[in-house]
């Protein structure tokens, strides 16, 4: 079985480019986010030819998470446990949506950027990833994978230039303790291991060639449940799928299992 996230950064945009890409690496279950869109926007009609079942969850050109799976759709759910909401008026974001795919239980996940450290988005973010791990506890005794956009370089050779981003999010104590929480519960970063080079990044911005420069971050990531874990026999980060013209700033991270 082989499972995949990718942040595509507007589904619609790049519809052409997920279909190549499921058709290029056989993947069974790809989790996707900021797909920027309702449901009913979605250009699905290509994914479901190929055999893929649909769960989204999304209102606008706003964030948006998605799960396709050509192994089974069942037990939906938008949102988690005790996710906070955004705003005057806290909303919940479209920022999880989870599924069972043959018997795995798959969370996409789209975590809050965090803007500056300074921002109230920031408190946001860091009480979105307690609420996570909260609700994560419980799933953890059985294969569960929580995969996506984690807005977090976990160590300093997860970002090209530490030196660059040490008043940036993504990098600070606070979140980078909330990620290594989900670690200490028992939770296993299964792609390291198969791409321990300390370039391996999953974003680059679009800003002066950074990816042409590989001037990224890794920032996407999959996270096992013990036995999840134990059944990874590989990993990788197409990065490719950054190259050319109109790609996601994100590449795809692909994990097999047996």
């Amino acid at each position: 079985m082989r499972i995949a996230s990718w942040n595509v950064n507007s589904l619609r945009s790049r519809i052409d480019r997920v279909e190549a890409f499921l058709d290029r690496h056989q993947v069974d279950v790809l989790a996707l986010q900021e797909t920027k869109a309702r449901e009913d926007q979605l250009p699905l009609m290509g994914l479901e030819a190929r055999g893929y079942d649909v769960a989204a969850a999304g209102v606008d050109q706003w964030n948006g998470v998605a799960i396709l799976s050509r192994v089974g759709l069942d037990d939906v759910m938008t949102g988690f446990p005790g996710q906070p909401g955004w705003g005057e008026v806290a909303e919940v974001e479209s920022r999880a949506i989870g599924a069972t795919c043959a018997g795995v239980r798959i969370w996409s996940l789209y975590v809050p950027n965090g803007r500056k450290p300074d921002d109230p988005h920031y408190v946001y973010k860091l009480d979105w990833l307690a609420r996570l791990r909260e609700a994560a506890v419980d799933w953890r005794d059985q294969p569960t994978a929580l995969v996506g956009d984690w807005n977090i370089a976990p160590t300093d050779d997860d970002v090209f230039d530490i030196k660059q981003f040490a008043k940036s999010t993504h990098v600070t104590p606070p979140e980078r303790a909330a990620f290594q929480a989900f670690l200490d519960d028992g939770y296993v970063d299964v792609v390291r291991p198969h791409a321990p080079e300390p370039d391996t990044y999953t974003y680059w911005d679009y800003y002066r060639q950074r990816y042409e420069r590989n001037r990224g971050m890794r920032i996407d990531f999959v996270l096992g449940s013990p036995s999840l874990a134990a059944r990874v026999t590989g990993a990788f980060v197409d990065r490719e799928e950054r190259a050319g013209q109109g790609a996601s700033d994100h590449a795809p991270v692909v994990v097999d299992l047996d």
